[in-house]
């Protein structure tokens, strides 16, 4: 069976999830996602300009720290989601670079039944995003609305016809 992430039951208050996939940041991705909002701070996109700030060497778009760091929390925590509530709390208290890789784990601070909604609860965690060094560099907390398991939509999955793959040979 296939991983298809936690659902509103599966969550318990105090669980702590190290997420499994770290992220390498490079130059491209701070130039692209940099370019891509149409942030125009130098010290992003020019590496001659950077080199004559306190950090030396160009800081990586704090917003594209904020979108990789929750990304990474995607498969623990919010890959039945129905919607994004909001980040609240969100902290860079160091630099990333370029170059740096990223890892990142969440605390559950919250849990309820949705007032509104009986298909979904209301999941509240406390996220850190760490380099590799083990220093912080990001951290915020998000709600948002999870399945509850009897309620989601099942993604398709295509499969090709059985015969297509050769036998087995034992």
């Amino acid at each position: 069976m296939t991983w298809r992430g936690r659902y509103y039951e599966d969550f318990t208050l105090g669980d702590v999830y190290y997420h499994p996939l770290g992220r390498t940041v490079t130059t491209t991705d701070n130039m692209w996602f940099t370019l891509l909002t149409q942030n125009t701070a130098m010290v992003h996109v020019d590496h001659h300009y950077a080199a004559r700030t306190e950090f030396g060497r160009p800081l990586v778009d704090s917003t594209f720290t904020l979108a990789l760091i929750t990304g990474q929390s995607v498969t623990d925590v919010s890959q039945n989601v129905m919607a994004n509530l909001g980040w609240d709390d969100v902290r860079l208290p160091a630099p990333v670079f370029e170059g740096d890789t990223l890892y990142s784990r969440s605390k559950v601070i919250a849990l309820r039944e949705s007032r509104s909604r009986p298909n979904v609860g209301v999941v509240t965690v406390a996220t850190e995003g760490f380099n590799q060094n083990g220093v912080i560099v990001c951290s915020f907390k998000r709600t948002l609305l999870v399945y509850k398991r009897d309620h989601a939509p099942h993604p398709p999955v295509p499969r090709p016809p059985e015969d297509s793959l050769p036998p087995v040979q034992e």
